[in-house]
C-alpha cells in the first residue's frame, strides 16, 4: 500500500485533538507496525486505532512498545511511557560512571522504581559485567520489566518491594531513580490523558510531602553507597534547591538543568 492510501480518513478522524503534522507523524508509526505484523485488513486497524486515540490513549499504549534511548522497549498501562528526559538522566549517568573509571567487575546498581525496567536494561547493556538490581512496588510494571529484560537478553535482579518501608541490605556503586515526584496538589496540572491512561502511583507521592522519596533514597545513599559511589535522580523541576537540600552532606552534589532548561536531576558522589 502507499503511504497515502489511509492516511487522509486519519487525520480527519483526529483532526480536533491532533496537528496535521502530528497525525502524519502518528500515522507512519502505525503503518510500519502494521507492516511488520503483515497485517492484511489495514482499513480495520487504522478505524482501530483512530478510536483508541480519540479516547486519549497514549499511541505508545495502543503500539504496546516504544522507542527510549535507541532500543524498543514493551509498555502497557501498568508502567509510565519513557520520557525524554529519563534518556537525558541515562546519558549522565552514563557518562559520569565511565569518567569515573570504576572497576566495573564488582560493581553493583541500583534502580529505584524501575517501572519498565528501561534504566537498568540500559545501563546493563552499557556495562555488562555490572550486576544491576531493580525494585518497583508493583508487580504488573515487574512483569513488563522483566519482559524487557529478556527481550533485551540482559541479566536484571527485579525485587518487588514498598521502598518507603523496605531497609536496604547490600552496599552500591550507583543508585539511580526517576521516582514519583509529582506533588498531590499538582494534580489538576497533569493532563487527563496521562492521569487516565497511566499508573498514578508511578506519577504521584503518596502523601502530601513530593519529597518523600528523595529523603528516603538520600538516607540511603549515606548508608547504602560505597565509598566514592555514585547517584543520579530524575526530578520535579519545581523542588530543584529542595531536592539538592537533601544532598548536602555528600563530597559532591549538584542540580542540573534538562534540554529545555528545568531544573531536573541532581546527581553527586560520596
Amino acid at each position: 500500500m502507499q503511504f497515502q492510501d489511509y492516511f487522509p480518513s486519519f487525520s480527519e478522524a483526529l483532526a480536533t485533538i491532533y496537528s496535521k503534522e502530528e497525525s502524519r507523524i502518528l500515522y507512519r508509526y502505525f503503518l510500519e507496525d502494521f507492516q511488520e505484523r503483515k497485517l492484511v485488513n489495514l482499513a480495520s486497524e487504522f478505524e482501530k486505532v483512530t478510536e483508541e486515540l480519540k479516547k486519549g490513549k497514549p499511541y505508545q499504549q495502543i503500539l504496546g512498545y516504544t522507542e527510549f534511548y535507541g532500543n524498543r522497549f514493551f509498555v502497557d498501562e501498568n508502567v509510565l511511557i519513557p520520557r525524554p528526559e529519563t534518556e537525558e538522566l541515562l546519558e549522565l549517568a552514563i557518562n559520569k560512571i565511565r569518567d569515573s573509571r570504576f572497576e566495573i567487575r564488582d560493581f553493583k546498581i541500583l534502580d529505584v522504581g524501575t517501572g519498565s525496567g528501561i534504566i537498568p536494561i540500559t545501563l546493563k547493556k552499557h556495562f555488562p559485567d555490572t550486576e544491576v538490581f531493580a525494585m518497583d512496588i508493583s508487580e504488573k510494571a515487574l512483569e513488563i520489566a522483566q519482559k524487557n529484560a529478556d527481550f533485551h537478553q540482559t541479566e536484571i535482579k527485579f525485587l518487588k518491594a514498598d521502598y518507603l518501608n523496605t531497609n536496604l541490605t547490600e552496599k552500591y556503586d550507583v543508585i539511580i531513580s526517576n521516582p514519583p515526584y509529582i506533588g498531590i496538589d499538582e494534580n489538576t496540572e497533569i493532563e487527563d490523558s496521562v492521569k487516565g491512561f497511566e499508573p498514578n502511583i508511578a506519577l504521584f507521592s503518596p502523601t502530601s510531602d513530593a519529597l518523600i522519596f528523595y529523603r528516603k533514597i538520600a538516607k540511603d545513599c549515606e548508608n547504602h553507597l560505597n565509598k566514592n559511589g555514585l547517584f543520579f535522580l530524575e526530578i520535579n523541576q519545581k523542588l530543584g534547591k529542595e531536592t539538592l537540600e537533601l544532598f548536602k552532606n555528600f563530597s559532591e552534589s549538584k542540580l542540573v538543568k534538562d534540554l529545555s532548561g528545568n531544573d531536573r536531576f541532581v546527581m553527586g558522589r560520596k
